[in-house]
């Protein structure tokens, strides 16, 4: 069986393109213990997620995932509130930013830890757009105040790399290094 080890309803379904056969435990971890260079962050976080659920289940695989959205230099977390979203969305408008996935995938067989990034490039925003995307609800627990599957929202213009990186889950290359 394999353990999800995330909340994400946006990894849930990703990781459907990859099996079936698999059940959600997430990891009990506090992030805020590491404190280094955000590119190697959510490859590390990944790390205490697998192992804090393998610890539990050792018999079964666990894989993991940590995302996040760095622009220049700054890391964008989850907003939480629409004056925190409408700061990120205008950051973000006009230019390009990197999201980084870091996957952890841990069975009896084989550990692996890999990074993947993305490279997004936002169409320039207005103040009513963004108003009527943070009215939605939809920034708010997503890493960088947005979802790049908001297509009506006509947010990016274009990606250089893995559409489901963005999303949340490097699919395909979970399933070129792990399956």
């Amino acid at each position: 069986m394999i353990i999800l080890a995330s909340e994400s309803p946006r990894r849930k379904e990703l990781i459907k393109k990859i099996t079936k056969d698999f059940t959600v435990i997430p990891a009990n971890i506090d992030e805020s213990i590491l404190h280094i260079a955000a590119c190697d962050l959510p490859g590390e976080l990944s790390k205490l997620k697998a192992y804090d659920v393998f610890a539990k289940y050792p018999n079964d695989e666990v894989l993991a995932c940590d995302t996040i959205v760095v622009l220049d230099g700054e890391v964008m977390g989850k907003p939480h509130t629409a004056e925190k979203a409408r700061e990120m969305l205008k950051k973000l408008s006009g230019k390009k930013h990197m999201v980084i996935s870091g996957y952890t995938y841990i069975s009896k067989e084989k550990e692996i830890t890999r990074t993947v990034r993305t490279y997004v490039y936002f169409n320039k925003l207005s103040n009513e757009l963004i108003e009527k995307y943070i009215a939605t609800g939809s920034p708010m627990d997503k890493a960088g105040a947005y979802g790049i599957q908001d297509k009506e929202f006509d947010l990016v213009n274009h990606i250089e790399g893995s559409f489901d990186n963005v999303i949340g889950l490097p699919v395909e290359d979970i399933k070129k290094h792990c399956f």
